[in-house]
């Protein structure tokens, strides 16, 4: 045993030198937690806390916070169903046509039957699809797997740009109901079929009456 007189001078980075070697021990390394269990107990500590600091700024506790969330659910569902679903990111690059390709014919046939139920969304759906199918029989529009709304519609008003406005408005019909989710009516569909009519009485214009077509169709003056 070392006396007990002898005095005990030892400074403080000595002294952190020295715990340091002696915590390094195996006997002690066993029963220190692993990484990962000390990163999910910092995970689940800070959860808590925060849990906790909210309940306890809200009236009635938990239950008022659970209380808080389901009435900010009820919210968003309501607004969704109001104002429809989100529009799909790239609902642009989808097919104008899926499925077996039909006459011009088919598509007004399916779209008067929709329009006849009071389906409108069907009903622009099959009808622009005419319209398109139409513009593809007559050589109007060269036949070309994959092509969307938009690009048939941009296509078609360069071959007939005294129709470029109608067929615009169109292309936005189609892709609000197809894509976007939002509920079309009988005006829409009157639309589309006093479109259909206009393209079957127009003829392809020289390329001189194209360019101000275009110009005033896309870029109307204010």
């Amino acid at each position: 045993m070392l006396p007990l007189d002898v005095p005990i001078d030892i400074g403080r980075d000595a002294a952190a030198d020295a715990a340091r070697q002696e915590l390094s021990k195996a006997v002690y390394a066993a029963d220190r937690p692993s990484l990962a269990q000390q990163v999910i107990n910092w995970v689940l500590d800070h959860v808590l806390r925060t849990l906790a600091a909210v309940s306890s700024a809200t009236p009635g506790g938990i239950l008022g916070l659970v209380v808080l969330v389901a009435l900010v659910v009820l919210v968003v569902f309501l607004v969704r169903r109001k104002t429809g679903p989100l529009r799909r990111a790239g609902a642009g690059d989808v097919p104008l046509f899926v499925g077996r390709l039909r006459a011009a014919a088919e598509y007004r046939a399916a779209a008067d039957s929709a329009a006849a139920a009071g389906d409108w969304d069907e009903a622009v759906r099959q009808r622009f699809r005419a319209v398109v199918r139409s513009l593809e029989e007559r050589d109007i529009l060269d036949p070309r797997p994959g092509r969307t709304a938009g690009e048939a519609t941009a296509d078609a008003a360069r071959a007939l740009p005294s129709c470029a406005a109608g067929l615009r408005d169109a292309a936005r019909s189609f892709d609000d109901v197809a894509y976007g989710g939002r509920p079309s009516d009988q005006q829409a569909d009157a639309q589309l079929r006093e479109l259909d009519r206009q393209l079957a009485a127009a003829r392809p214009a020289d390329d001189s009456q194209t360019a101000g077509h275009l110009a005033d169709a896309f870029h109307p003056v204010r």
